[in-house]
């Protein structure tokens, strides 16, 4: 894809990662931040519509209480209390000398994973981007209770770090375009730290496994790394979004992208056609639930688009509510799917590997046919 056709977008995401927030020493980067606001200034003046997804609480909480880490929940939390004013005092004083206003949003998992205060996030972000705001989002580190609630233990949230965080916030938006800036150039088709000639891949058709694989972990200082940058745009790429990963650190970089500049590695749209509901199913969800199957319903959910029948499943792990979104894997462990379950864990074990019409005689009830009918299922 030709880069300026790749730049063509009307509402734009940005997401900037902790590392090029700051300088050397630790302080916030005002020459870098600013800079990256005049720009995205300059778009949302010429029609654009822009929301930041940011990181740099923590960190910054970290550097006025003059420690050297932050180990431990409650001393995280703390500081995140501490820098997300500090944080938000930079965006809003930077807006404003441009006659623009930045609008605070501090989201949890469950922001997304309750599907009321998900749609409610969703009509109020879209009001702010009707009202010319400029949405300045991140995790709300200080009361997230994932790491400390016993409920949690074997959850699988649907975010963990804003790398994901910006990745649904760009699906639940609709955006044309992901931006996320960190420290790195792009992708490498292998490791720059470990192979100084490793060279950078400036386009990507599609985020298959094999591009997943070339993900890293986090740098000291972040949270997610290449291997959540690449997981994020395997999501967007999927609902027909376009992401680019680039380098923060150089100057005037957003300008340069929206320049035509060649920076960063650009990942293009796929457009699979999933619904709101199966993206947030697939995605948005918190999952606890987990429905082991067996390979003919596998195929059957996944070739023929076909309903979850209690026949197929083999095992229920784990407690789960009626309406709850499920992880459904195959018999090696393998997730391939999520769905809104019709009956809660106990009845599933109850009636599992039993046909459909049994399901009265044993439950002395019956809700559906199915255990998960097929508008509900979402092949991942």
């Amino acid at each position: 894809m030709e880069r300026q056709d790749f730049i063509n977008a009307k509402r734009i995401v940005f997401k900037f990662g902790t590392n090029i927030l700051r300088g050397d020493d630790g302080s916030v980067s005002l020459p870098r931040v600013f800079s990256f606001i005049e720009t995205i200034s300059s778009l949302a003046k010429a029609g654009k519509e822009v929301i930041i997804v940011t990181s740099g609480a923590v960190g910054l909480g970290r550097k006025k209480l003059g420690l050297e880490g932050s180990k431990g929940t409650a001393l995280k939390q703390a500081c995140a209390a501490i820098g997300q004013s500090k944080l938000m005092s930079i965006y809003e004083s930077g807006f404003d000398a441009y006659g623009l206003v930045a609008a605070q949003i501090l989201l949890t998992e469950d922001d997304f994973s309750i599907r009321t205060r998900y749609l409610s996030l969703r009509t109020t972000l879209n009001k702010l981007l009707e009202l010319k705001a400029i949405p300045v989002i991140n995790q709300n580190d200080t009361v997230s209770n994932v790491d400390i609630v016993p409920r949690y233990e074997n959850m699988q949230v649907c975010f963990s770090d804003n790398d994901k965080l910006s990745a649904l916030v760009a699906s639940e938006l609709d955006a044309d375009l992901l931006i996320i800036l960190s420290d790195v150039d792009g992708l490498f088709n292998e490791n720059p730290k470990n192979n100084p000639n490793a060279k950078i891949i400036r386009e990507v058709k599609e985020v298959t496994d094999e591009i997943c694989a070339m993900g890293t972990d986090a740098s000291e200082g972040g949270r997610g790394g290449m291997r959540t940058k690449l997981e994020a745009a395997r999501m967007v790429t999927r609902f027909g979004g376009k992401v680019l990963i680039a380098n923060g650190k150089v100057p005037y970089i957003i300008k340069k992208i929206f320049d035509g500049e060649d920076y960063g590695t650009m990942f293009l749209p796929q457009n699979e056609g999933l619904s709101d509901k199966k993206r947030w199913i697939g995605y948005a969800t918190n999952i606890i639930g987990k429905l082991v199957v067996n390979s003919g319903a596998k195929k059957a959910l996944c070739e023929k688009r076909k309903s979850l029948l209690p026949i197929g499943v083999i095992k229920v792990i784990n407690s789960f509510d009626k309406g709850d979104v499920v992880s459904i894997l195959d018999e090696e462990g393998n997730e391939f799917a999520r769905g809104i379950v019709n009956y809660d864990s106990n009845s599933c074990k109850r009636v599992m590997g039993n046909h459909s019409d049994d399901i009265m005689k044993i439950l002395n009830f019956k809700n559906y046919d199915a255990i998960i009918t097929r508008d509900n299922i979402t092949i991942l």
